[in-house]
């Protein structure tokens, strides 16, 4: 195909190949999230070839290739992602871990501008615009553009009552999405979520990381700053206690000041707004009828 649009965390995201020859794909994770809603928020246009930075571009921001298995972080390679500055202009470099060797991509963004260019590298006809990690750094940069929130976190829903469970990886993000669809909840994302307010109300998003999900979102009622206990106790937490957690479970490149400000007021209005408590818990269903009897 030529051209598709994904509606994702409702940022409809158009991708037009700029190359008659190049076609467009992606994977099955984003199967349910195509989207036929014209009033498109970006248009990505894709290219073939590789975009450098220019030399009066400044290197603002650097990561390294790291994988992480059972909790346990590897440096893979020094070289993942780069970010430059050029003026208004922001330039990201990375590599293509996944597929065939050598593979880079660039993408030139502009975050007050409604139209960005992505370069692919490689001599294939097709090209997956949503390859890792470009999926994870479009959706980053998408939510610096809305001055919303991209955070490490389990979301749920039931009894029309949204519940955001913050966590870096180890704290048990995964285990209680698991305990509460067991207890019938209905589960937004067991690790990535998008927060966003809309209409004066925070509402959580799904991202897709696993084929087949399904897009799903909730209103965020109530947030656990969650870590593993002996016993299942939920402790009360001040406002600054709440933003500065919360903030540490932000995915965040924090290379510029207006992206730390932006960051900073969508975590003061939120953790303002809504009940923040720390959870330590059990990794059993316990914890579901604790959290359930301390509601009432």
């Amino acid at each position: 195909m030529r051209s598709f649009s994904l509606n994702i965390a409702d940022y409809i995201t158009r991708f037009v190949s700029a190359e008659p020859e190049t076609e467009l794909f992606t994977t099955k994770r984003y199967n349910n999230f195509f989207s036929d809603n014209r009033n498109v928020d970006i248009t990505i246009r894709v290219h073939s070839g590789i975009l450098t930075p220019e030399k009066k571009a400044v290197r603002v921001f650097h990561a390294p290739y790291i994988k992480e298995t059972d909790n346990i972080k590897i440096k893979i390679n020094d070289e993942f992602w780069t970010v430059y500055k050029n003026n208004d202009d922001i330039l990201i470099e990375t590599i293509l871990p996944l597929g065939k060797k050598n593979r880079k991509a660039c993408m030139r963004i502009n975050t007050g501008a409604d139209v960005w260019d992505l370069y692919i590298s490689g001599v294939e006809k097709k090209r997956d615009p949503l390859e890792y990690p470009l999926d994870g750094l479009l959706l980053y940069y998408l939510t610096v553009r809305s001055g919303d929130i991209f955070i490490h976190g389990s979301g749920v829903n039931i009894n029309n009552r949204g519940y955001l469970f913050a966590g870096v990886s180890g704290k048990g993000k995964t285990t209680i999405a698991r305990l509460w669809n067991e207890a019938g909840a209905r589960v937004i994302h067991d690790d990535r979520l998008i927060i966003r307010n809309i209409n004066n109300r925070f509402v959580m998003y799904n991202t897709p990381v696993y084929n087949n999900e399904t897009p799903r979102s909730a209103p965020v009622d109530k947030i656990f700053l969650i870590d593993h206990g002996t016993v299942n106790t939920i402790v009360p937490t001040g406002n600054s206690e709440a933003l500065s957690l919360l903030m540490a479970n932000c995915i965040q490149h924090l290379w510029d000041p207006s992206i730390i400000e932006s960051l900073t007021a969508a975590l003061v209005k939120l953790t303002s707004e809504t009940d923040v408590r720390r959870l330590f818990f059990r990794p059993d269903k316990s914890v579901i009828s604790y959290i359930l009897k301390n509601e009432k």
